[in-house]
C-alpha cells in the first residue's frame, strides 16, 4: 500500500516482457525522472508468460530507445507475480488479452480497480473503448512496428506522469 514513506508503484504489463512492457517501463521511468518525480515513483514491468523470462529486451525495442537516449541494457524479462497486485499502486496493461488477463487473476476489487489500459492516459483516446486501447506485438514486426509502439506509448506518458503526481499531492494532503 502506498504511504508518504514508501514511493508510488507502477507496473506495465505485456506478454513476454520484451519489447512493450519494458519500452513503456523506461520512457515511463525517463519521464517521471525528467519532471522530478523520479525518487517518488518506481516503475517497473512483467509479462503475462514467463516464454521469455530471464531475456533481455528485444534489440529493436532497445534501438528506438537507445536513439532517445534511454538506456535499456539492464532490462532482463520476468514473469508477472501475483503479488504485485497488491504492491502495485497502478498496474498498466499495453493490450486487451493483459488487461483481460490481469482481470481474470487479480484477487479482489481493489486489485482490479488498479488495473487500466496504457493508452487510456492518451487524451486523444479518451472516451474510446478498452478494445481501442491496444497497442500490438511489434514482435512480429520490423523497426516501423516498434517506431509505432513507441509513439503510442509516448502519447500516454503526460497522463500517466499527471496521475502519478495527483496521487502523491493527494496523499501529502491527507496525511
Amino acid at each position: 500500500m502506498y504511504s508518504a514513506s514508501s514511493p508510488y508503484r507502477i507496473i506495465t504489463v505485456c506478454t513476454g516482457n520484451i519489447c512493450r512492457s519494458p519500452m513503456a517501463e523506461l520512457m515511463l521511468a525517463e519521464a517521471l525522472k525528467s519532471q522530478g518525480l523520479g525518487g517518488q515513483v518506481q516503475v517497473d514491468s512483467a509479462g503475462t508468460t514467463a516464454y521469455e523470462a530471464g531475456h533481455p529486451i528485444d534489440p529493436r525495442a532497445a534501438r528506438k530507445l537507445d536513439a532517445h537516449h534511454i538506456p535499456s541494457a539492464h532490462h532482463i524479462a520476468r514473469a508477472w507475480r501475483q503479488e504485485w497486485f497488491g504492491e502495485r499502486e497502478l498496474i498498466l496493461a499495453l493490450d486487451v488479452d493483459h488487461y483481460g488477463w490481469l482481470h481474470e487473476t487479480a484477487p479482489d476489487r481493489e486489485s482490479v480497480a488498479k488495473i487500466r489500459m496504457l493508452r487510456s492516459f492518451d487524451p486523444a483516446m479518451a472516451g474510446r473503448s478498452t478494445l481501442d486501447l491496444g497497442i500490438e506485438d511489434p514482435w512480429y514486426g520490423g523497426h516501423q512496428d516498434f517506431d509505432s509502439t513507441w509513439t503510442l506509448i509516448q502519447a500516454a506518458i503526460p497522463g500517466i506522469v499527471e496521475h502519478a503526481s495527483a496521487a502523491i499531492t493527494r496523499l501529502r494532503v491527507s496525511t
